[in-house]
C-alpha cells in the first residue's frame, strides 16, 4: 500500500504601509502606522472568497461522499487565524467543521511564520512554537503531534530542537541534497535527533501547484485520472503532497479547472490498487524510517535553489534580518505585549522574502507575491519600519 499525504500550508501576512524615512521619529501607534489595515482586509477578504471558503466546502463534500477515507492536513499560521478573527470568522468556521469530521490533522508551526529558528539561540523560536500550539489548542482543542517549520526550513539543529519538544514528526523538503539519489517517498530520521521526517515529493507538488495552469508544459491539462495514475506508478510507502492552500482558486483561478480536478481527485485514486490518503499524524504512525538524512545547512521549499537564500540571499536582507535579531535582544524580556507583538509581526518571513533580488522564474514568483514595484522599495520600506521601531523601544 502507497498512501497519499496531501497537506496545506495557509498563511497570510500583515503586510506593511509604505513608511518614509520622514516618518522615522513621529509619535506614531505601530498598530496603525506599520500595518496597512486597508490592504490586508481587501486581500484577506479576495482570497476568502476565491480559495478558503469554496475549497473548505468542497473537502467538506468529499469527505462525506468518501466516507472519511479522503484525508488532509493543514498548517494554519497565528497570523492568519487573526485575520479570520477579525475580519471573517466564518472562514475559522469552515476549518473547524473540517477538522471535526475526524479526516483533517493539524499541524504545528511558529505562529508568525517567522525565521526564529535561524536566529542565534532558539528561545524566540520555542516561543513561537508553544504560541501556535496554545492557538491550536484554544480554537480546535488539539495538540499536534507533527510540525513544520515556516517554508518547511529544516537542518540539523532544529529537527533537534523540534524532537527534544516532543514531536513525533516533521515536515521538510525532499531535495536530493539530503536525500544523494535516494527517493522521497519514505520516511527519514535525522543523524541526531529520534523523529521521523516527512519529505515533500517537489515533482508531484509543483505539478499542482505551479504548473497546473501552465500550457506550455509537457503534461498540460493536468486531470484527475492522469495525476492519479502518475502516482499509482510511484515506488515508497508514502508519496507527500504538499502545496499553498492558495494553489486552489488563487494561483490557479477557478476558470483553470482547478477546483475539478480536486473534486475528481479522491475518485480517481480510488480507483487505483493500493492507493489510500493518509493524515501527516497517521503516516509517522504507519510507517518507519528507512534510513537517515543529515543536514548541516538549512535548506527549505522555496524556489530552485531549496535553501535560505529566498530570505537571506543578499546584503539587503540580512541588514534587516540582523535588524531583527537586536531589536529581539533588547526587546525580549521586558514585558511589553504590544510591542512584543509587532515586533514578531516583523519577523514575519514575507517582509524579507519581498526583499529577494533574484531573477529568474524565482524572481517572477517573487514579484507576483510582493506589494511593492520592485525589491529595493521594500527593503527600503521595511528598514525605515525597524528604525523608527528601535528608536521606540529606547
Amino acid at each position: 500500500m502507497t498512501s497519499i499525504c496531501m497537506y496545506f500550508e495557509v498563511h497570510q501576512p500583515m503586510r506593511l504601509n509604505h513608511f518614509s524615512v520622514f516618518n522615522i521619529g513621529d509619535h506614531n501607534d505601530p498598530k496603525t502606522s506599520y500595518f496597512d489595515e486597508k490592504l490586508n482586509r481587501e486581500i484577506f477578504e479576495k482570497v476568502a472568497r476565491k480559495c478558503y471558503l469554496p475549497t473548505n466546502n468542497l473537502l467538506l463534500e468529499l469527505i462525506r461522499k468518501h466516507d472519511g477515507e479522503f484525508r488532509v492536513s493543514f498548517s494554519l499560521t497565528g497570523t492568519f487565524v487573526e485575520y479570520c478573527e477579525r475580519y471573517m470568522p466564518e472562514v475559522l468556521d469552515s476549518f473547524k467543521e473540517l477538522f471535526k469530521t475526524g479526516s483533517v490533522d493539524m499541524i504545528e508551526e511558529t505562529y508568525y511564520h517567522s525565521l526564529s529558528a535561524l536566529y542565534d539561540d532558539m528561545d524566540e523560536f520555542e516561543d513561537q512554537v508553544k504560541m501556535h500550539n496554545q492557538m491550536i489548542r484554544r480554537v480546535f482543542n488539539y495538540r499536534p503531534r507533527v510540525f513544520r517549520n515556516t517554508e518547511a526550513i529544516f537542518d540539523n539543529r532544529i529537527a533537534k530542537k523540534v524532537a527534544d519538544m516532543g514531536y513525533k514528526g516533521i515536515i521538510t523538503e525532499g531535495t536530493d541534497k539530503i536525500l544523494n539519489r535516494r527517493s522521497p517517498n519514505y520516511l527519514y530520521r535525522p543523524v541526531n535527533a529520534d523523529i521521523k521526517v516527512l519529505l515533500r515529493n517537489y515533482t508531484l507538488s509543483d505539478d499542482v501547484g505551479f504548473r497546473f495552469s501552465a500550457k506550455q508544459w509537457p503534461g498540460y491539462p493536468l486531470t484527475a485520472d492522469k495525476y492519479a495514475q502518475w502516482m499509482s506508478h510511484c515506488e515508497g510507502d508514502l508519496v507527500n503532497l504538499f502545496m499553498d492552500y492558495e494553489t486552489f482558486g488563487e494561483h490557479h483561478w477557478e476558470d483553470t479547472g482547478i477546483f475539478t480536478f480536486l473534486e475528481h481527485l479522491p475518485s480517481e485514486v480510488f480507483k487505483q490498487n493500493y492507493l489510500d490518503f493518509v493524515t501527516v499524524s497517521e503516516a509517522v504512525e504507519r510507517y518507519v524510517p528507512v534510513g537517515e538524512i543529515d543536514a548541516p545547512w538549512a535548506i527549505s521549499w522555496a524556489d530552485e535553489d531549496r535553501d535560505v537564500s529566498t530570505w537571506l540571499g543578499n546584503d539587503m536582507q540580512h541588514s534587516c534580518f540582523n535588524e531583527l535579531k537586536e531589536i529581539g535582544r533588547k526587546l525580549r524580556g521586558d514585558g511589553h505585549k504590544d510591542l512584543l507583538h509587532t515586533w514578531r509581526l516583523l519577523q514575519t518571513s514575507d517582509h524579507l522574502y519581498y526583499c529577494s533580488t533574484k531573477g529568474m522564474e524565482d524572481g517572477a514568483v517573487h514579484a507576483y507575491f510582493s506589494h511593492y514595484d520592485d525589491p529595493y522599495e521594500g527593503f527600503i520600506n521595511f528598514m525605515n519600519i525597524l528604525q523608527d521601531f528601535k528608536q521606540k523601544i529606547n
